[in-house]
């Protein structure tokens, strides 16, 4: 009935509909391997909700200072209990996933200090922070400076060369577990503690910063073992509902430092008010292995779909997982623009809008980005982006429902006019 429809109704061609149906039919076992995921997570939010005896009093809004706001306090000691960490500073205020590693950057780091990524670049948007693109109020111009470390050909840690660069005792590491706008793996949390473990042992001292973003919850572990985890509410963790918001997780004395970059030094984690949003955020964070597994569905059978069509993928459909995020190797800008129309059209909102490549705050390259989302932004909602740059690859992630993730691989290989 679902393909029917997409045909009568909708403008699929039969042979694309087709095409899709044959082969999601073959993927039950790993979309099975999902759910078993996704139900463990669940039980673990569960658990922790109940351990932070969670209450309908601690829906209650909070305003202007948000002294003593008891909804904030169970929330961050959900999160807490969750990453199996000493505090969370989970707030509205954190506007997105950038924003939170900042806070947690500036707020560790001090004048004379090194930064230190043993995985390669950041995120494009971390470039402005770091300042490797020279940015007004980098890190680099507070006198930080910034060292990094190549992955292998495979994509793997370069250890003899990490092991090389933490000779200078950098004050902080920082590890991207997604792939960001590279193609590369992503980083398990099994990974990251690899990475970790070999910074410990050569470098005691260094603060050890894991992005997080993309990656929550796709697995039934989380790489604990790092100082400070931060991420974004518009993606995993908010479970498509959260309408903003970002954490940052970890030790006590460098949460609060964070906290005090956020709010103001003697304040910290102390204030902010919730503004109404705390059962928003904590009823998204409770939906949010289901809205995870659907993604990572919907990114395995964009996998399976476009490496068929005859396109590179990373990963490949059966490779392990460890973020929400596909990327397809379309090979020229106007494949990419089509690829990104389709996301377009299976949108709830503007869908009749045409996505094309525009600047972007934070990016060096035009980026077209597709998603009609509910929450402005939201990557955990079915979205796709693209800097346009050689090799022309597009990220997909996303996707709240089963149904229409699979719905927008449906409509990015019906809009390349795949044959």
């Amino acid at each position: 009935m679902y393909y029917e429809y997409l045909q009568s109704h909708m403008g699929i061609k039969p042979h694309v509909a087709s095409f899709v149906e044959q082969t999601e039919a073959e993927l039950a076992p790993l979309f099975a391997a999902a759910d078993s995921v996704a139900a463990l997570n669940q039980l673990k939010i569960l658990n922790a909700m109940q351990k932070s005896r969670l209450s309908d009093t601690h829906f209650s809004s909070s305003t202007g200072y948000g002294y003593h706001d008891e909804g904030r306090e169970v929330l961050e000691s959900i999160f807490a209990n969750i990453f199996e960490a000493e505090a969370a500073l989970v707030r509205p205020q954190l506007i997105s996933g950038t924003h939170a590693l900042s806070a947690a950057l500036f707020g560790n780091l001090r004048p004379g200090d090194m930064l230190f990524s043993p995985v390669g670049k950041p995120y494009d948007t971390l470039e402005s922070v770091i300042g490797i693109r020279p940015t007004s109020g980098s890190l680099a111009e507070y006198g930080i400076s910034y060292s990094q470390t190549e992955l292998t050909e495979n994509s793997d840690p370069d250890y003899d060369a990490i092991i090389a660069a933490l000779a200078d005792k950098p004050k902080m590491a920082t590890i991207q577990r997604s792939k960001g706008y590279s193609w590369r793996k992503s980083f398990s949390p099994n990974e990251i503690n690899s990475i970790i473990s070999c910074i410990r042992n050569h470098s005691p001292q260094t603060i050890i910063l894991v992005d997080n973003c993309y990656g929550e919850f796709v697995s039934t572990e989380e790489p604990v073992k790092a100082d400070l985890l931060a991420g974004s509410l518009i993606k995993n963790p908010g479970g498509g509902i959260a309408p903003g918001g970002g954490y940052v997780v970890g030790k006590q004395k460098y949460v609060e430092a964070a906290a005090e970059r956020l709010t103001a030094p003697g304040l910290g984690s102390a204030v902010g008010p919730t503004l109404g949003m705390s059962r928003t955020l904590i009823q998204g964070l409770f939906m949010a292995p289901q809205t995870v597994c659907a993604a990572v569905k919907g990114a395995i059978l964009a996998a399976a779909v476009f490496e068929k069509a005859g396109f590179s993928v990373a990963p490949a459909p059966g490779d392990p997982r460890s973020d929400i995020v596909q990327a397809i190797k379309l090979g020229t800008p106007e494949n990419v623009l089509a690829f990104c129309r389709g996301i377009q059209k299976a949108a709830p909102v503007d869908s009749f809008v045409t996505p094309e490549p525009a600047p972007m705050p934070g990016y060096s390259h035009g980026v077209v980005m597709a998603g009609g989302t509910f929450i402005q932004g939201s990557s955990i909602e079915l979205s796709a982006d693209a800097p346009m740059r050689e090799p022309y690859i597009v990220y997909f992630q996303g996707g709240i429902t089963d149904a229409h993730s699979r719905t927008g691989v449906v409509f990015a290989l019906n809009e390349l006019k795949f044959r």
